[in-house]
């Protein structure tokens, strides 16, 4: 009898630790459809393109599309500037970027929310491009070096990062971000 007791008391405990640990009770296949939700609410009202151009040429400007860049869309990428033809990054190169980032849980009639990040009166974030085994690299996912895979250095980009490609302290809120990125070397 004392033993079902024992056992009974841990499977309150047990239980009880399992309730508080979940706040709202939703699964992780939930918080990805809320994530889906939240990044189709955004892109319905923006021109999308599933691909990207074959020759690589985006259109550019405030009007430009949305181009999806990976085949789960994950990432989708606007270009505002296309940079200086031939400024390319090099694997490991030191990259400083500025941004504003928007979360599109909040995103409500065509508006955006209020934006945060290091675009105007902040010093620039950094990382190394391709190497994600350092830190200052790995901490803001892979979704922000994307673009440059595609564009020179100096390009300024609206790209949409949904979580698994998102800053690593952030994944497990399983919320998508609309940035705005400029990147630029240091001299």
């Amino acid at each position: 009898m004392k033993t079902l007791r024992a056992i009974g008391a841990i499977i309150t405990v047990i239980a009880g630790l399992a309730a508080t640990s979940c706040n709202d009770g939703k699964s992780y296949s939930q918080y990805l459809n809320e994530e889906n939700t939240y990044t189709n609410n955004f892109l319905a009202d923006q021109r999308v393109e599933l691909s990207i151009p074959a020759d690589t040429v985006f259109e550019v400007g405030p009007d430009a599309p949305y181009y999806r860049l990976d085949e789960d869309g994950t990432l989708y990428m606007q270009v505002l500037n296309a940079g200086t033809k031939g400024n390319m990054v090099e694997d490991n190169e030191q990259i400083y970027f500025r941004y504003t980032r928007y979360a599109l849980a909040n995103y409500k009639d065509g508006e955006l929310p209020t934006g945060t990040g290091n675009n105007i009166t902040l010093s620039p974030a950094w990382f190394r491009f391709n190497n994600f085994s350092i830190n200052t690299s790995y901490q803001w996912g892979q979704g922000v070096q994307i673009p440059l895979h595609y564009l020179p250095v100096d390009c300024e980009v609206n790209i949409v990062i949904k979580s698994q490609m998102g800053v690593i302290d952030e994944q497990s809120q399983v919320q998508p971000f609309l940035w705005r990125l400029t990147y630029e070397r240091r001299q």
